[in-house]
């Protein structure tokens, strides 16, 4: 009995520890939730109503700790200091990783590390407040056995519904990715069946053809008057008009 409640209470201890150092995890918006896919409303209502069972039992349970009085239980002093260390665990992971882990959460609310995260969480919570609900029913008071009792009860609870979440949204990420899978199998057949384009390159030019040269044209040097060869001389038809006047 002993050797469990100190093996549980360090777990939950070396958790929010690990938890804390981790930083937070990035999460995507929830308007895609993570994965570029939109979230439906029914999951996002039935996350929120989830979510806030466990910010309520986490409240009442941190108030029923704050009740107990296990210095006046009739214990040994090491498991009065073993039953304090428990409780004084709980507490800081109610206080800190837990809300840290339900934020993250609803940041991405059908992302399945952020469900697994807080799942693990409320696992190992369930286990030493249980270890803590016992030791009330051995060594407290009553009342402090019955608030204790609802305040597991309370978390029993939304461990299962947390688990049928994660049960749910994995048969959902599987039929997601065989679609994509079939998806893909089928544009690679459609690719194979249409025969490639075949595209010839001619990179040769054509020679150039020489540009003609144009002949420069050819002035005449024959003054007037001139006799040119094989022909007769003509007569400018100045000359020819002057030879026709007849003087008075």
């Amino acid at each position: 009995m002993k050797r469990n409640l100190l093996f549980s209470g360090l777990y939950l201890t070396c958790m929010a520890a690990a938890l804390a150092q981790s930083g937070p995890t990035p999460v995507a918006s929830p308007a895609n939730g993570g994965q570029g896919q939109p979230v439906s409303y029914a999951s996002v209502t039935q996350l929120n109503g989830l979510l806030s069972q466990i910010e309520a039992a986490s409240k009442d349970t941190q108030t029923d700790l704050g009740k107990l009085r296990i210095e006046r239980w009739k214990a040994d002093g090491s498991y009065k200091k073993q039953a304090l260390g428990n409780v004084d665990s709980i507490q800081r992971n109610l206080q800190g990783a837990l809300p840290e882990m339900i934020a993250q959460l609803r940041n991405a609310p059908e992302d399945l590390p952020p469900t697994f995260k807080l799942y693990r969480n409320l696992d190992a919570l369930y286990d030493v407040l249980r270890n803590v609900t016992e030791d009330a029913a051995a060594y407290g008071s009553k009342d402090d056995l019955q608030s204790l009792s609802n305040d597991l009860s309370a978390f029993e609870g939304t461990r299962k519904q947390l688990a049928e979440r994660i049960e749910n949204l994995s048969s959902s990420k599987e039929g997601e990715l065989t679609r994509l899978r079939g998806q893909l199998k089928t544009l690679q057949a459609q690719v194979e069946a249409v025969p490639p384009k075949k595209i010839v390159v001619d990179d040769t030019e054509p020679p150039k053809k020489p540009a003609a040269k144009k002949k420069p044209a050819t002035k005449s040097t024959t003054p007037p008057g001139t006799k040119p060869a094989g022909g007769t001389a003509q007569t400018p038809p100045a000359q020819q008009q002057q030879g026709q006047t007849k003087p008075q």
